[in-house]
């Protein structure tokens, strides 16, 4: 028999499309399977901070949140209780606040907590573990890099939002015979842009795990005009290594642009750059991620009703599955350059500047 009256539910770093459907499916699971009490944390971690803040997450309340992106919640990615920043006569100190924050867990009359995050939230979530909160896993990023888990819910939506901007920008490039430079998320792993440029039927995709060069980037470029093709769109994953010959020149957020300067001065082409940017993170869940973030929440409702702390839910060959979160985080889960999607792309003549 569990000894669970009361759950708390935190999300933590950036917002990810099914944050939501998540926090539904565990209250509801939670109250209709288990009988249990469930307190919303607001603003990741930080609430714990200011239990006050905190409130009871009822059928009610999350009631019609399905479709809806973002989190009721609110996030940040800058909660870390272990390294807490503040300003204390007016100079800035870094303290470690981890046991207010699991003194005022207790206090909520909180016995387990499920936290709903990337990386960097799980390592916060498994050190709190080692001291004793007991806590359990959702992985969270549209940029579907952790290496535990085969999808994460945010990605799938984040793709159909890239793919539905490369079909608008097609037909304008193609109007006008220009280069199209589209940059799109994914932090260090080229994701979004490797599946977004293969769905979006881009013509060069600049991934980080794929080096390239500017000069081969323009020969792709030169082929396709040689071919008849007189607009070619390139998909810039943020996170690319750039050449040596641009990277004294990078700036925060400047990447798409710093690519499609360096390609009109080496082609000779007029080049435009959109850079999708936060559009990415928003947006109604797709069918396919509010469906794995209502399995992902029922998951983790089940694992602290069997009493395994410590475990972070995962998708694997279809099934969701329980693994140890100090094995899940720490390692992310990058394109292999030789792989299958890899080799699709360059079987349709996707160029990857290499």
């Amino acid at each position: 028999m569990s000894d669970i009256r009361c759950i708390g539910i935190a999300t933590g770093g950036g917002d990810a499309p099914g944050l939501n459907a998540v926090i539904r499916a565990a209250t509801k699971a939670a109250i209709l399977t288990h009988k249990w009490k469930v307190i919303g944390i607001p603003d990741g971690f930080d609430g714990l901070i200011w239990p006050e803040k905190s409130f009871e997450l009822t059928l009610e309340r999350v009631s019609g949140i399905l479709p809806r992106g973002g989190t009721i919640l609110g996030t940040t990615n800058r909660g870390n209780p272990f390294h807490y920043k503040s300003e204390e006569n007016g100079k800035a100190v870094v303290r470690d606040i981890s046991d207010q924050v699991i003194a005022n867990s207790k206090k909520l009359g909180i016995d387990a907590i499920i936290t709903i995050g990337g990386d960097g939230s799980q390592k916060i979530g498994y050190e709190l573990f080692q001291k004793g909160m007991k806590l359990v896993g959702v992985p969270k990023t549209i940029d579907n890099d952790l290496s535990a888990t085969e999808l994460t819910f945010g990605f799938d939506t984040a793709l159909h939002t890239v793919t539905d901007a490369i079909d608008k920008i097609h037909t304008t490039a193609a109007s006008h015979h220009r280069v199209m430079v589209v940059e799109v998320m994914g932090r260090d792993c080229g994701w979004i842009a490797l599946a977004g440029g293969i769905a979006g039927g881009a013509h060069i995709i600049l991934i980080p795990e794929i080096p390239f060069t500017i000069k081969s980037v323009c020969e792709s470029i030169g082929q396709r005009e040689r071919r008849g093709s007189h607009f070619t769109i390139i998909v810039v994953a943020e996170g690319i290594k750039l050449p040596p010959e641009l990277k004294e020149n990078r700036r925060v957020s400047a990447v798409g642009h710093l690519i499609g300067n360096a390609v009109a001065d080496g082609s000779g082409k007029e080049v435009r750059v959109s850079v999708l940017g936060h559009i990415q993170r928003g947006g109604s869940p797709s069918p396919f991620d509010r469906v794995l973030a209502t399995r992902f929440g029922v998951a983790a409702v089940d694992l602290i009703a069997k009493g395994e702390f410590g475990k972070m839910v995962a998708l694997r060959a279809g099934s969701i599955i329980a693994v140890d979160v100090a094995r899940a985080i720490g390692h992310l889960r990058a394109v292999r350059p030789h792989g299958e999607l890899v080799q699709t792309a360059r079987s349709i003549g996707i160029a990857f500047g290499d």
